[in-house]
């Protein structure tokens, strides 16, 4: 049933990027590009407003709630590739989960007058189990909560950006206070994690009215207003505190950034919007990824416990990314998460980007600017990985261990069980 209309998809996407991605990795980008934050936040949504020009011409051709899986699969087949990227996007979304968890853990700390390791570690665990708790007793909880919090997360960071504006130092974001123009494009890359969420619109094109019209235009509005949204607050950051005190909280500098204006109330909203949307994004993410897991499970390339379910819940898929998101989260650095989920979303993009430019005639799209979007995404991601192995090459290496594994799982698992007829049985 078609029950979306255009304000509702673009609120979709909307909630999707404006997560906890902005709140984990703000002090990350300000640490690189130092003045120019505004820049790399600009150049990031470049490379997702092409992106999302792929995203579009896709699900009007191939409305499918497989979203991102199904683009892949018309594009490559049923191969190495294809199976190899949408578990290499299941693992994309568990280190989102642990992204938001991360900050969730850093902001939570910040209403405590000791911070212990332990603490930490209580609070980001915490942040995981809650929500998956909420999944398993009420599927239907977590997407009608999702539009208040959403709602309520904007209007918050709206009323920083209004109450800071007059506080902003031009100075300080000045050229003579930027990073390099290659630490400025790394910082784009790095944080480009926090524009994930608008493919959750193409998630949804058998819902949405008037798809071939509507779809379009809400790709392109959710993701140019959140890059409108995400410049304001990069402004209001390192216009209104020194770049010492950011980068000395850098895991929580939005709050930081919100006192010169609002005081201690200002530090406490930030605290209380960061908590609630990086709780209400591992919600969304663990419901959206527990599906994901089913569907590529049907075609044999997950475990077949993931089919398992009760009440309509995917139960089992619940229980292997709370699992899995626990020991990533409580074991990996938050910089390194935000490298690792970047790096895995512009992979898996750029696979879509040329699952585009492959089927252009079929789905009507440019060739110029599909081909565009491949090479900006491939770009993109060279940058991400050649700056990153010489700051954090243990991320590099986490990142491609994660390719590795799933080019493995792929031909030792997906190849030996796809044809069983458990499989069979379940794809009918």
């Amino acid at each position: 049933m078609r029950d979306i209309g255009v304000f509702g998809a673009i609120s979709i996407g909307i909630g999707g990027m404006v997560g906890g991605g902005i709140f984990a990795v703000l002090g990350e980008a300000v640490s690189l590009a130092h003045g120019a934050t505004a820049i790399s936040f600009f150049i990031a949504g470049i490379v997702a407003l092409f992106t999302s020009y792929s995203y579009a011409k896709l699900s009007v051709a191939y409305q499918s709630e497989g979203g991102t899986v199904t683009f892949i699969d018309k594009a490559f087949g049923d191969n190495l590739i294809s199976g190899s990227i949408n578990l290499m996007l299941w693992l994309s979304y568990l280190v989102t989960i642990s992204l938001y968890a991360s900050a969730f853990g850093s902001y939570g700390a910040t209403f405590f007058t000791y911070k212990t390791p332990f603490l930490m570690h209580s609070l980001i665990s915490l942040s995981i189990i809650l929500p998956a708790i909420i999944n398993l007793i009420s599927s239907s909880f977590v997407s009608k909560s999702e539009t208040l919090i959403v709602l309520l997360k904007i209007t918050l960071l709206i009323v920083i950006i209004v109450a800071s504006g007059p506080y902003v130092d031009t100075q300080r974001l000045s050229s003579e206070h930027f990073g390099t123009w290659f630490s400025i494009v790394s910082a784009g890359m790095i944080i480009f994690v926090a524009y994930e969420g608008f493919e959750l619109i193409a998630n949804s094109a058998e819902e949405i009215k008037n798809p071939a019209k509507n779809l379009p235009l809400a790709l392109y509005a959710s993701v140019i207003i959140v890059i409108i949204l995400y410049i304001l607050i990069s402004i209001i950051t390192v216009g209104n505190v020194s770049e010492a005190e950011l980068l000395k909280a850098q895991d929580y500098a939005l709050a930081i950034a919100a006192k010169p204006a609002l005081g201690s109330i200002g530090f406490t909203l930030v605290g209380v919007a960061a908590l609630l949307s990086t709780f209400s994004a591992i919600n969304a993410t663990i419901y959206g990824n527990a599906r994901l897991g089913y569907i590529i499970a049907k075609d044999g390339k997950l475990p077949k416990q993931l089919l398992l379910e009760k009440n309509n819940i995917p139960f089992m898929g619940i229980i292997f990314i709370v699992i899995l998101s626990l020991i990533l989260a409580n074991m990996v650095k938050l910089d390194s998460i935000a490298i690792i989920g970047s790096a895995g979303f512009l992979l898996v993009f750029l696979l879509v980007n040329i699952s585009a430019l492959k089927l252009s005639k079929e789905i009507g799209a440019n060739k110029v600017i599909t081909s565009i979007s491949s090479l900006l995404s491939a770009t993109a991601l060279i940058i991400l990985l050649s700056h990153t192995y010489k700051s954090n090459p243990n991320a590099v290496m986490i990142f491609m261990l994660f390719i590795i594994v799933s080019l493995l799982f792929e031909v030792v698992y997906g190849r030996l069980v796809r044809g069983h007829l458990f499989y069979r049985r379940y794809r009918k």
